[in-house]
């Protein structure tokens, strides 16, 4: 099967870089797949799962925040603001971060303040739900 280049980048470090078979990750209408030779296009990426696919190896998961996506002459690059592994997932740390978040959205604050507080509920969440689809396929 054909591959691609890929480049996964997280605000703070680089995820992923090489060699990918399939890629698929979530966009505002669903799940979007590329593969070899994909049309070139830019996205915008929303919280949930990304799958993608080493040659010769089983797909990895992984959750992944808001952020962007563009396939170039078959090389993909994936820029998220967070990005984890399954094992990285704390459950427990993301639901305190979710409740501390919804008390900060609570408390009379500047309008930055609040938008911050709903970044931070909406990514805290999606890494509980995420979590929880994860463990189906692990």
């Amino acid at each position: 099967m054909d591959s691609f280049y890929l480049r996964i980048l997280a605000s703070d470090e680089p995820f992923y870089q090489g060699e990918c078979q399939s890629l698929s990750l979530p966009i505002q209408g669903g799940q979007y797949g590329v593969l070899a030779h994909h049309c070139n296009t830019i996205a915008a990426v929303v919280p949930g799962i990304l799958t993608y696919q080493p040659p010769g190896e089983q797909p990895r998961k992984a959750v992944i925040s808001t952020g962007l996506m563009k396939v170039e002459n078959n090389q993909v690059l994936v820029l998220a603001d967070t990005i984890e592994r399954p094992e990285e997932l704390d459950e427990n740390r993301a639901f305190r971060a979710a409740q501390a978040a919804r008390e900060a959205l609570l408390k009379k604050s500047s309008r930055v303040e609040y938008r911050m507080a709903q970044s931070n509920l909406a990514r805290e969440v999606n890494r509980v739900q995420a979590k929880k689809n994860l463990e189906k396929y692990l």
